[in-house]
């Protein structure tokens, strides 16, 4: 009986026609009866993307200062288009990664599609939620290739910040239209009008084109919509041309391979379809595709102008090259123009806490590489540390983001080494060129430092930054750029309460410390962002660290001449607090060349000879401790100076409370 009863309640449990748990997949309150279709299909059936013309897709991005709301208006466009229901627990819906909700901000692009009606008709808005850090900049560059137009979002408390200008001008060099958005205005501080002054000041943009809204709150969400269906135009492709899908991302999945977020550039693709890469000339078979809103959905086919995933059994993760161009088995189209490739600003060596787990590593890396193609990744090794690699990353966020993620993702436990920037070096030695194969090498390693007499220059690499800051901070910022040896470029009032500086920076001097020295003169209010200026000429030098006259290679360093002897002092400083004391004294020197520029001495252990000497001739005392000196003398001369491998990694590693 208890066995029927038990059926009968698992029965019943169907019966009941309002169902809850359906609710999700009926209508969203307040979409329009025409938007029903997708939602109503969201289960495993597949949804019919041929409703959606080219004239009907809106492909847009919105970019941003750090912090300034564009995941809060993601959230909101994707409620207020009934792409995720609307609740209390909707923050950072497209914010995926353990470490972007962890520290608030956006590391990854993500993507959406809302569905959307406008005066009757039905449109399909792929939106791309980008980073807003300067260290996550070739995101947004490639997130921008997929668009035709963007959002620009303003806090209405802070106005324009560096990263604003850096963005804007990203999005202007594109050619996208620009729709600029004053977010924030329920602030107590908001000024809005200021903020409209700065973009017309800066940007050229008319101040009745901005809108102001609260992405909190929800206000004035709606008329971004209504202007990105306005402003943007759409996609400049056909459904009849041949198959050109161009990959912006992707991700590996354990069990299905590669999946390929693709931006359609004419054609259609669909289940089953054969497919070749341009990159590697693989051919595949389309396993699956469709679209994202935020969660994968399925679709019978993707059209020109759409934007979607792609699962084709790719199980390598060097298949899904990032820029690639995919065709369908012979039809071969021209392939895209792709992306510029990431150029590395800071470079860090990586190695396994334990050798045994190298295999592990390596097969982590290459997984996160894929989905953060901006790293690049060779081999190195190291005399201390073992086999690892010498990674090179965008900026300092990026490297400690990628570290957190492959602890997070992959559970792997690194030894980072202190970043380092790339140095080139103009040869004048007729054999160091024919070795080379040319005359201008570039050093990442101290251990490839050639002698000043076989070079003619060195040459390091700066960068452009742009500082915005009130301006009664300009005072400590101008030393702080001086003591960095910064040279000054240009200086603009962008209005009464804002200045923009522009400086030009040796990389090496900003990659460490320089961001948090800024935030704490000017008490959070200034912003910074760099590009890429180039390389010039500069004064280097290879300091090394000799433990009792022994030179160690592994804490050699490049560095300017005239930051050595602190540099030097430092280190043997941090040196004599790791290395355990010995029966003899060690002399902890750093050289450049032959002359000593710093020392400390890390003092012997020593017994207390003269301890059973009570009373009695000083000669006796004197005899005693000679013999002592002479005996810790010898020790010295045969001892060697075994630096254990903590010592080594304590000192390498970062500096976490600098």
């Amino acid at each position: 009986m208890a066995l029927a009863g038990r059926a009968v309640l698992r029965w019943g449990a169907r019966l009941p026609s309002p169902c809850p748990a359906a609710a999700p997949l009926c209508r969203p309150a307040g979409l329009p009866a025409a938007c029903e279709r997708p939602y109503s299909s969201r289960g495993k059936e597949k949804l019919d993307m041929s409703t959606y013309p080219v004239e009907s897709i809106r492909n847009f991005s919105i970019i941003a200062h750090v912090d300034h709301g564009k995941s809060t208006l993601a959230d909101r466009l994707l409620e207020i288009t009934g792409t995720i229901s609307k609740t209390d627990h909707n923050k950072q819906v497209l914010d995926k990664l353990q470490v972007e909700r962890e520290r608030g901000i956006t590391v990854k692009a993500q993507s959406a599609s809302l569905f959307y009606n406008h005066e009757g008709i039905n449109y399909l808005l792929n939106l791309i939620d980008t980073p807003g850090h300067v260290d996550f900049s070739y995101e947004v560059s490639r997130s921008l290739s997929a668009c035709q137009g963007v959002i620009l979002v303003v806090d209405a408390n802070e106005g324009i910040q560096a990263q604003t200008v850096a963005n804007f001008y990203l999005a202007f060099e594109a050619q996208l239209s620009v729709i600029p958005v004053i977010n924030k205005i329920d602030l107590k501080n908001a000024d809005p009008e200021r903020v409209e002054k700065q973009i017309e000041k800066l940007f050229d943009i008319p101040t009745d084109e901005c809108i102001r809204i609260s992405a909190k709150q929800g206000t004035n969400v709606e008329k971004v919509l209504q202007k990105v269906i306005e402003k943007i135009p759409p996609p400049q492709c056909n459904t009849t041309d041949p198959l050109k899908a161009l990959v912006f991302d992707s991700t590996f999945d354990h069990y299905r391979g590669v999946v390929a977020n693709i931006a359609l550039f004419g054609g259609e693709i669909a289940k089953g379809q054969k497919i070749v890469s341009a990159h590697t000339k693989k051919r595949y078979e389309v396993n699956e595709v469709g679209i994202l809103t935020p969660d994968e959905q399925p679709t019978h086919k993707l059209y020109a102008g759409q934007v979607g995933y792609l699962i084709a059994g790719m199980k390598e993760v060097t298949e899904a090259q990032i820029g690639d161009t995919l065709f369908l088995y012979k039809q071969p189209v021209e392939p895209l123009p792709g992306f510029k490739s990431a150029k590395p600003m800071v470079f860090a060596g990586m190695y396994p806490i334990d050798q045994t787990e190298y295999n592990n590593l390596k097969s982590a890396l290459e997984r996160l590489t894929l989905n953060d193609s901006s790293v690049t990744v060779h081999r190195d090794s190291s005399l201390a540390l073992g086999a690892g690699w010498r990674l090179g990353f965008l900026g300092l966020l990026h490297m400690e983001v990628f570290n957190q993620r492959l602890e997070q993702e992959y559970n792997m436990s690194v030894i980072l080494t202190a970043p380092t920037v790339p140095y080139k070096a103009v040869l004048s030695s007729a054999k160091l060129i024919k070795e080379y194969g040319k005359d201008q090498i570039t050093i990442i390693s101290p251990a490839h430092f050639p002698d000043k007499l076989s070079v003619s220059e060195y040459l390091e690499p700066t960068v452009l930054g742009t500082i915005v800051t009130p301006p009664e901070y300009i005072g400590k910022i101008i030393t702080l750029c001086q003591d960095r040896r910064a040279v000054q470029k240009d200086m603009l009032y962008i209005d009464e309460n804002r200045v923009m500086l522009k400086y030009l920076f040796p990389l090496n001097e900003i990659v460490v410390d320089f961001y948090d020295a800024l935030k704490s003169l000017s008490s959070g209010y200034a912003s910074f962002d760099y590009e890429d200026a180039g390389y010039q000429s500069a004064d280097l030098i290879k300091m090394d660290i000799l433990l009792n006259g022994n030179p160690v290679e592994e804490l050699a360093t490049i560095i300017h001449k005239d930051k050595a002897y602190a540099a030097g002092k430092l280190l043997c400083e941090r040196l004599k607090e790791t290395i355990p004391r010995q029966l003899f004294e060690i002399a902890i020197q750093a050289a450049i060349g032959k002359k000593i520029i710093a020392r400390e001495t890390l003092k012997a252990y020593r017994k207390n000879v003269v301890a059973k000497c009570y009373g009695g001739d000083i000669t006796r005392r004197m005899k005693l401790l000679k013999r002592q000196a002479e005996g810790k003398r010898l020790m010295r001369k045969i001892g060697n100076v075994e630096v254990p491998r903590d010592a080594f990694i304590r000192v390498l590693k970062r500096e976490t409370d600098k």
